[in-house]
């Protein structure tokens, strides 16, 4: 069981970075947010095995940040999908060398769980790897011989993050691998007015609660657009909703003592289209220059025990 603390998506791309370029953080800027989030967090998670993730740990350890870490992998495509509309058509070569490279993943996640055994707390083998509209998209069979795979190598325990309605129609064989089950929930997405987003991500929660009555279920995503495009509901994505949504559910959250990853802590221009209003870029509960938005704006007193 984790214990329940304050948690939150991490990932500090700044204007002209990206992981698509090999451009990184640099260790200062990763400090400076760092001791940012300390006040507010926890726990953080990140994606991958970067060269952005081991600065962080490096960070974390040297200035003794109070933070710990949940490390993932984005497994490459084992499945060739057409229904994915950006491209996730796989060759039969292409899949095969996926196959090699997503196990070379695996053992670099356990080498850096080792190594920072005191900061990485868990490891996830996969990041909405079985959404049907995924570019990389794995068999829950897969998702969970990684899972088993990865257990062997490590003693931190391992998760696998999804969509909360994928964990209902595809996660039962993956559920009997991991230790416990890291759900997300996008009501902005769905384009569920604000005023059901709560009732929404609340359900999400009982639903897997129900179906996996045995595992400790966290949310490893969940948040609400600043600004947006036709993609969504533009006149949802706001500040002030942003704002409400996280109000609402921070007070469940403690009540209920289910940890929730926010997504995320810092907006990312890298990501997504180059539309400036592009939903991708605006997750953040704080902009990209690390000036809050109005949720922390409001709650300037709001500080994790």
């Amino acid at each position: 069981m984790i214990d329940y603390g304050k948690a939150v998506c991490y990932s500090g791309y700044r204007e002209n970075q990206s992981p698509m370029m090999n451009k990184y953080p640099t260790y200062k800027q990763v400090l400076e947010d760092l001791q940012i989030l300390e006040k507010y967090f926890n726990y953080i998670r990140m994606y991958d095995i970067s060269e952005h993730v081991k600065t962080v740990l490096q960070v974390i350890r040297e200035n003794n940040i109070s933070l710990k870490v949940m490390l993932g992998v984005e497994p490459r495509g084992e499945i060739s999908n057409p229904n994915c509309p950006w491209g996730g058509l796989h060759s039969i070569a292409e899949i095969e060398h996926n196959k090699v490279f997503n196990f070379t993943q695996l053992d670099g996640a356990a080498l850096i769980a080792n190594e920072y055994k005191d900061i990485v707390f868990a490891v996830s083998v996969g990041n909405e790897s079985t959404s049907d509209w995924h570019s990389n998209l794995m068999e829950p069979s897969t998702i969970a011989s990684h899972a088993r795979y990865l257990k062997s190598k490590i003693s931190q325990p391992i998760t696998f993050c999804e969509g909360g309605y994928y964990w209902k129609t595809k996660g039962n064989e993956i559920a009997k691998e991991v230790d416990f089950i890291s759900i997300h929930s996008y009501p902005l997405w769905l384009r569920v007015p604000l005023e059901k987003a709560v009732e929404t991500t609340l359900r999400d929660y009982q639903e897997n609660k129900d179906l996996y009555p045995d595992k400790q279920i966290i949310f490893t995503e969940f948040g609400w657009a600043s600004k947006a495009n036709e993609k969504m509901d533009s006149t949802q994505a706001n500040e002030e909703f942003q704002s409400i949504y996280f109000e609402q559910m921070e007070k469940w959250s403690e009540t209920s003592q289910v940890i929730m990853f926010v997504f995320e802590a810092f907006d990312e221009p890298w990501k997504g289209s180059k539309d400036l209003l592009e939903p991708e870029k605006h997750w953040g509960i704080f902009n990209v220059d690390r000036t809050p938005k109005l949720y922390y704006q409001k709650h300037s007193m709001l500080r994790k025990e």
